[in-house]
């Protein structure tokens, strides 16, 4: 497992996670210390189904997969964490067991984490922030639902082009490149396909000047607006 640290990245993970942002300063500082940071490497897992916990987790550097395993055991990649995002919420709060496995792709990894009685009592100070933490959890609700959609409805090329606008937005693609953060193995899982389909519609999209690409996963969109078209995300 990771070297866990004291507090060395309590400080970007609380003001990297948009639910946090707007708290007074003074409860801010007191999330602060009762948060605690944790590194892993790519492979390990924070967390697998069917373990209990009672912690919230922050992405503070690299990316998270929350995947799901058949009985046959196929993985599904329920959904990504870039850095910002939180997770295990749920499970705190209903003192449930984890419904899916947390496993860090993204290289070198930083989570932070706050434990269930910190968190409460921060909470229970802070009306405004478990409001805007209600509605972060609706937000969740509404993008389940639309994942759903997004994987029974659209064809393999538009879910494509939705998760390279994705990756774009998500890893701050200024300049339209970014290096693919997932193998086309696990994009292939997020998107519901096969890597060989993936490799097909990424010639397509080369093909048609949608996007450029190396044999490094380096991804430069050239039509970021025909592409988002395409995803039916304008």
């Amino acid at each position: 497992m990771g070297c866990e640290h004291c507090c060395t990245h309590q400080s970007s993970c609380i003001t990297s996670v948009p639910v946090f942002k707007g708290m007074k300063e003074e409860d801010l500082q007191l999330l602060q210390k009762v948060t605690r940071s944790r590194h892993f490497l790519k492979g390990e897992f924070i967390f697998r189904e069917g373990e209990r916990s009672e912690t919230l987790f922050v992405v503070n550097e690299g990316l998270i997969k929350l995947t799901k395993t058949s009985a046959e055991g196929k993985e599904q990649i329920v959904r990504l964490l870039f850095p910002g995002d939180f997770f295990g919420l749920i499970s705190l709060l209903k003192n449930e067991k984890h419904y899916v496995n947390a496993e860090v792709i993204g290289g070198p990894t930083v989570i932070c984490y706050i434990e269930k009685q910190d968190f409460l009592r921060t909470m229970e100070k802070n009306a405004d922030l478990s409001y805007r933490f209600l509605l972060a959890v609706n937000d969740r609700l509404y993008e389940a639902d639309e994942s759903v959609g997004f994987l029974s409805l659209m064809e393999v090329e538009q879910r494509l082009a939705r998760a390279l606008v994705l990756f774009h937005e998500k890893m701050n693609a200024a300049s339209g490149a970014f290096t693919l953060p997932i193998s086309k193995k696990d994009l292939a899982s997020y998107i519901g396909t096969t890597p060989e389909s993936v490799s097909r519609k990424l010639l397509a999209f080369m093909s048609q000047k949608l996007i450029a690409t190396d044999r490094r996963r380096q991804i430069q969109i050239l039509e970021l607006g025909r592409l988002k078209q395409m995803a039916e995300m304008d």
